[in-house]
């Protein structure tokens, strides 16, 4: 089960790859880095919006990852400059955050905030995701196709949307999963 961030009739709005996309990023990292400091290991980017080429919706989705130990120092740090802890909804091994101080809404690029421990499940399935489809050029251009034909279609509802693209999603999943085992060098 997904738990929506968004409300099911939220336009959503897909865009063609947009290199600035990188550098919203790295101006959200810089931000967080200087604000949470040496609790936090590293922050990827992840999502559409890493991979050249990419139509995307045009939100930067980020992993802060931590070791979990360290997380209600992370959680404190977040809700003082204005951030809200909303749970995992639905998803373990990742814990969202939504920013809900409008000044700083506006002077920050549109961002996703997820915080992961650095052995979660699903850190490796963000970055397994990334990493695949920066790799496989084809792969991506067919995830890329399907969004802009579901955004055609349901650009009106997110949930058809996240619906319509979930199959393929899964489908490229499994693959990154086994391409990420494949690569790694089993220990002796």
């Amino acid at each position: 089960m997904v738990i929506l961030m968004h409300k099911p009739s939220e336009l959503v709005t897909v865009q063609p790859y947009n290199s600035e996309w990188l550098t919203w990023f790295e101006r959200l990292s810089t931000f967080l880095m200087t604000k949470l400091g040496q609790n936090v290991i590293r922050i990827e980017h992840v999502g559409s919006t890493t991979i050249p080429g990419t139509d995307a919706k045009p939100i930067i989705d980020i992993d802060i990852v931590i070791r979990w130990l360290d997380f209600d120092r992370i959680k404190s740090n977040l809700e003082k400059i204005g951030y809200v802890h909303l749970g995992d909804l639905g998803i373990t091994g990742r814990e969202v955050f939504d920013l809900r101080d409008l000044e700083l809404k506006r002077q920050l690029p549109n961002h996703h905030l997820y915080v992961c421990d650095q052995h979660s499940e699903e850190l490796h399935r963000h970055i397994a995701f990334r990493d695949y489809l920066r790799e496989h050029p084809a792969v991506a251009n067919e995830y890329s196709n399907i969004k802009m034909h579901l955004v055609e279609m349901y650009s009106g509802n997110r949930e058809r949307y996240i619906q319509g693209k979930d199959i393929l999603v899964r489908e490229i999943l499994e693959k990154a999963l086994q391409w990420v085992k494949d690569r790694t060098p089993s220990l002796p």
